[in-house]
């Protein structure tokens, strides 16, 4: 009875051991906004359909050995992704309040899906790239939303 108890304690142990061993999934979807005045820019959700592997497009460089990843863009570049049209954050008028909220709306839909999906919201990072003086009608708003889930 105690040899029994021993040997589904120990097939416990290594069952919930083994199930801590899973990597994590990431998925990254990123958000761009427009602060283009008079609302000539575009906005939209980006979500890459397709997966990289990094270590293809990179190399190690040595004192002795500094040769350079020699990759093409284009072999680079992902060509299957999901691209959900936003709205700019700048009318003719002005800022647009009511653009603001649909962006809110349509991100959180996407968000919604994702998490019965299985995806968690890991953590967010957003930057802005911003209208630099006279001349420069350049301006986003990025924010990158990283996901994980696990296998």
């Amino acid at each position: 009875m105690i040899q029994a108890r021993k040997i589904v304690l120990t097939a416990l142990v290594a069952a919930f051991t083994t199930i801590g061993l899973h990597a994590q999934q990431y998925k990254v979807v990123t958000s761009v906004e427009s602060i283009v005045p008079s609302g000539l820019g575009r906005s939209r959700i980006i979500n890459a359909q397709e997966e990289k592997d990094h270590k293809e497009y990179t190399s190690a460089q040595t004192e002795e050995d500094n040769t350079r990843n020699k990759s093409k863009r284009k072999e680079i570049r992902v060509k299957d992704f999901e691209e959900t049209k936003l709205l700019n954050f700048y009318n003719i008028a002005g800022i647009r309040f009511q653009n603001i909220a649909a962006n809110d709306a349509l991100l959180t839909s996407m968000m919604n899906d994702m998490a019965e999906d299985g995806w968690e919201l890991a953590f967010v990072t957003s930057s802005v790239e911003s209208d630099a003086g006279d001349g420069d009608n350049q301006g986003i708003f990025i924010t990158r939303y990283v996901f994980k889930k696990q296998p």
